[in-house]
């Protein structure tokens, strides 16, 4: 498979990845398909979080109300992988799949567990983009870093960052490619409160030490959530057919949304 794709135009791999669980990793896989589907790319996405499984029922949802309605509704060539007892095993189930995306589609979108598996690792190693959904709390800042509780000083990263850091070697070593690794604070209160502020210094200091950018994310949004039933976006809100009417939060939150696509390279 390696000496083949070294040859072929790839098609670009975005993983969203976070080994807590929570973050909010398959709302955003999901924007991102449907940002990228709706500018025009051709989507494929694969789904290893077998225990939630909420991105393939995301899409089911998605499938269930455009048919329901008789409505258009772009989406993405989907794959759910359901991890098992044999690691090579599931490995190669995953190549065989990249393999087969990458004569089809441009881009690949793969939503990973929140837990630290074998093949979630090995997913992170094919990313040309990495995108990590990190709650805006120091409890989830534990994900990228050791952090002292009374100085709020960081002491060292992670073991989900010493993974990241590992996934980059790997895809080095594969085709002398490199993983360009964001980190998206999500559910943003909208209050400039002190824990925020100090998240941001926190993030700040960690990017420059471990290599990451950090983006302005999403705020918390009872608006999410409730597309999920129907399997929509912000971005189908103004789609012909939705039924959806479009309020301020709405506005607000899709230009979140939109801050996010541009961010990870997609233009709409």
């Amino acid at each position: 498979m390696e000496n083949q794709t070294q040859t072929r135009k790839r098609a670009r791999v975005i993983v969203v990845g976070n080994q807590k669980g929570g973050s909010g990793k398959s709302t955003i896989a999901m924007h991102l398909i449907v940002g990228l589907a709706r500018a025009g790319h051709v989507v494929g996405s694969v789904d290893l979080d077998a225990g939630q499984a909420t991105l393939t029922r995301y899409l089911e949802n998605r499938k269930a109300f455009a048919d329901k309605r008789n409505i258009e509704m772009p989406g993405p060539a989907h794959v759910p992988l359901a991890p098992s007892e044999n690691v090579e095993a599931d490995k190669r189930r995953l190549e065989e799949v990249m393999q087969g995306y990458y004569e089809q589609v441009d881009t690949i979108v793969i939503d990973t567990p929140g837990t630290d598996i074998p093949v979630s690792r090995y997913a992170h190693s094919f990313a040309d983009t990495l995108v990590t959904p990190l709650n805006d709390s120091f409890i989830d800042l534990d994900v990228l870093a050791r952090v002292d509780g009374e100085t709020l000083k960081i002491l060292g990263p992670s073991p989900y960052a010493a993974a990241i850091w590992e996934a980059k070697q790997a895809r080095a070593q594969r085709d002398r490619g490199q993983i360009e690794w964001i980190v998206l604070r999500n559910r943003l209160s909208t209050l400039d409160a002190r824990n925020k502020r100090e998240m941001e210094d926190a993030l700040n200091e960690l990017s420059r030490r471990i290599g990451f950018r950090v983006i302005s994310g999403l705020a918390e949004r009872v608006i999410y959530r409730e597309l999920f039933l129907n399997g929509l976006t912000l971005l189908d809100l103004r789609a012909q057919g939705t039924g959806v009417d479009m309020k301020m939060s709405h506005v607000a939150a899709r230009n979140e949304i939109r801050g996010l696509l541009s961010a990870v390279g997609i233009k709409e």
